[in-house]
């Protein structure tokens, strides 16, 4: 199919965090673009303000009469998040529309351009972002479709600028292997970040997520790259060149890493040389890693040491990505979006290296029946390292309950100095009996809305 088949470009989700992007760049090259949402958001706003038709009632008359009446130039793009069941897509389907899901549309707009496609179980979302600014503050012509909001630019999409030869522009794509959506990639740079155990409600074990993986570093271009992670197994399933990259070791990685200021200062180790004294804004041993990680795409697509590390010191992180809420001599609010036990580890691993001094308290939101489930002894691992944990009930996102599953099944495992449950509407009351002065919040569900009331209780205790 061919994208300039059509002028109408409908949405079944166009809330998404990805969806909102495509629909932009749709919008940006002169589409008519609309769609349906079950709540407004930030999201939806800016899309309507920019001139998206959208509505968040489920109701095949409210899909605006130039997307019903023209099936032939209608092209819509749904999530799988969308039951089979929803009235509209039931009367697109049935009615001569072609449907396609995101990560589809995403590899046909993706296949036009140079792709640097990033991929992983965890850490994607910062290391694209990473590589997008990277490229951005060095001039190249660039795309970038986010799974979360840079705030370098208050968005999860860039733009590219106009080009005779869309092959000359670098796309920059967060590779998602949730529902095997990075299969629709074939890129040209390929970043994987770790290959870790999740959505198993979707792979049902970990070696269907690894063979997933081995298939996506096999569509990458003969002549093309991958940027492995030091000790993933996955240099026999592509024929591109292979060039690992870790905190310590492989062809890129940091040395004389230290904590100045609470930042980590460090120098990125390349084939041939090093880039000096690049002082990441973002804390995290993590987020050095993933930085080196940028750090090796970007030379790959022909950016100079001195533009990377002007680019990553001016690099200022993914909203709920290690996010600062609060931080002041007498206390401080970190928010991140960590979902799996390593992305818990790894960040509260950190907390406790730019604070050594000083006791955490973590909120942590399960998200998932089916991941705490299968993790439950993971994130208790991971969650004592803090020295008072807080569990919320778990978010089920896209999912009906479990019998049996609970936050209990962390919280009996959790090793920490003091450990309890709590609601959401009574967690405002447990924190201010703490009064902790290093908080933060974790999870991937709507813990973020609790930030407010949260800093609020810090700034007055």
């Amino acid at each position: 199919m061919m994208l300039s088949d059509y002028k109408n470009i409908y949405f079944l989700g166009i809330g998404g965090i990805g969806m909102s992007a495509l629909a932009r760049w749709f919008q940006i090259n002169g589409y008519y673009v609309g769609g349906y949402d079950k709540t407004p958001t930030a999201l939806t706003n800016a899309l309507q303000i920019e001139g998206a038709v959208i509505h968040f009632t489920e109701d095949v008359q409210q899909i605006p009469a130039p997307f019903r009446e023209n099936p032939a130039q209608t092209l819509v793009v749904y999530t799988p998040a969308v039951p089979k069941t929803h009235a509209e897509y039931v009367y697109l389907t049935e009615n001569g529309f072609t449907l396609q899901k995101r990560s589809q549309v995403l590899g046909l707009l993706a296949g036009q351009m140079k792709t640097v496609a990033v991929a992983g179980t965890h850490g994607k979302t910062t290391t694209s972002s990473m590589v997008a600014h990277i490229l951005r503050d060095a001039g190249v012509n660039c795309a970038a479709f986010l799974g979360g909001i840079a705030n370098n630019y208050n968005t999860n999409f860039l733009l590219n600028q106009p080009a005779d030869d869309l092959s000359e522009v670098v796309c920059v794509v967060e590779a998602d292997e949730f529902d095997r959506s990075f299969l629709t990639l074939f890129p040209h740079v390929a970043i994987v970040t770790s290959t870790d155990a999740d959505h198993l409600d979707i792979y049902g074990a970990h070696d269907a997520v690894l063979d997933s993986f081995g298939q996506f570093v096999s569509q990458i271009d003969a002549d093309g790259l991958l940027l492995m992670k030091a000790g993933l197994s996955l240099a026999d399933k592509t024929l591109a060149t292979v060039q690992p990259y870790s905190l310590e070791t492989g062809d890129y990685h940091a040395r004389n890493l230290r904590i100045e200021n609470a930042t980590f200062v460090f120098d990125l180790v390349y084939r041939g040389g090093v880039i000096s004294d690049i002082q990441l804004m973002l804390p995290g041993f993590h987020n050095v890693e993933n930085a080196v990680a940028a750090g090796a795409a970007a030379l790959a697509v022909g950016v100079s040491p001195d533009a990377i590390r002007v680019g990553l010191n001016s690099y200022r992180g993914v909203r709920r990505r290690f996010e600062y809420v609060l931080k002041t001599d007498r206390a401080v609010l970190i928010d991140d979006y960590a979902h799996h036990p390593e992305e818990v580890r790894a960040f509260l691993s950190s907390v406790k290296a730019l604070y050594p001094d000083q006791e955490v308290t973590a909120i942590f939101q399960p998200h998932l029946f089916s991941r705490t489930r299968d993790f439950a002894a993971g994130f208790a691992e991971s969650l004592s390292l803090a020295d008072h944990v807080i569990l919320l009930d778990i978010y089920p996102a896209r999912e009906l309950p479990i019998d049996g599953v609970t936050s209990e099944l962390i919280l009996g495992a959790v090793q920490s100095k003091t450990k309890q449950i709590s609601t959401k509407a009574d967690l405002p009351g447990v924190v201010r009996k703490h009064h902790p002065s290093i908080l933060v919040t974790i999870g991937a569900g709507d813990i973020d809305q609790l930030l407010p009331v949260l800093e609020a209780i810090l700034m007055d205790q």
